[in-house]
């Protein structure tokens, strides 16, 4: 899977990290159904997550970012909480669940955000918001100082997911 960064970009007025949030969780679905439950377990060192770990730390990331944007569209500030992906994702023992069930869980609660994005008005989500926290919680910070939008946000998500499903074909080879 290649890698893309979105920032801005539209196609028949809607940004395109819409549609490419579907496709590539419509296409990584397909290709992780093939991995077997002990591949999907397999760690590639001490430390590091698994497969079934990454999958359930994106569960943590859609559940986290879609509380984030449906709280933002009441607020003109873009001020989140962040929370410790670690100990989620420990915590939550996403070693010991079922791959399947976890892929389902995962592309189920990502199609529903491309469905709230697709929803979205325009204007609550290009609105620039000075007062964020973007510095801290996004995957490519925004300087404290600079207004951004949840659609740069809503962007970064997706840009996220992708980097974590490269991470996932990198060790499984789908």
């Amino acid at each position: 899977m290649e890698l893309r960064i979105y920032r801005n970009a539209y196609f028949c007025g809607m940004p395109t990290y819409i549609s490419e949030l579907k496709e590539a969780v419509l296409e990584a679905f397909q290709k992780l159904t093939m991995v077997s439950e002990e591949a999907a377990a397999q760690r590639p060192a001490e430390g590091k997550w698994s497969p079934k770990e990454i999958i359930g730390h994106l569960i943590d990331s859609a559940s986290n970012n879609h509380q984030r944007f449906v709280r933002a569209q009441f607020t003109k500030e873009l001020v989140f909480e962040g929370y410790g992906q670690d100990d989620w994702v420990s915590a939550q023992q996403y070693q010991t669940a079922n791959w399947h069930e976890l892929l389902i869980l995962w592309r189920t609660f990502n199609l529903h955000l491309v469905h709230f994005m697709e929803n979205m008005p325009d204007e609550i989500r290009t609105q620039q918001r000075t007062v964020h926290n973007l510095h801290q919680i996004a995957s490519a910070k925004v300087p404290e100082d600079l207004p951004t939008s949840l659609d740069y946000f809503m962007g970064d998500y997706v840009q996220h997911l992708q980097h974590n499903l490269v991470q996932i074909e990198d060790l499984t080879g789908s």
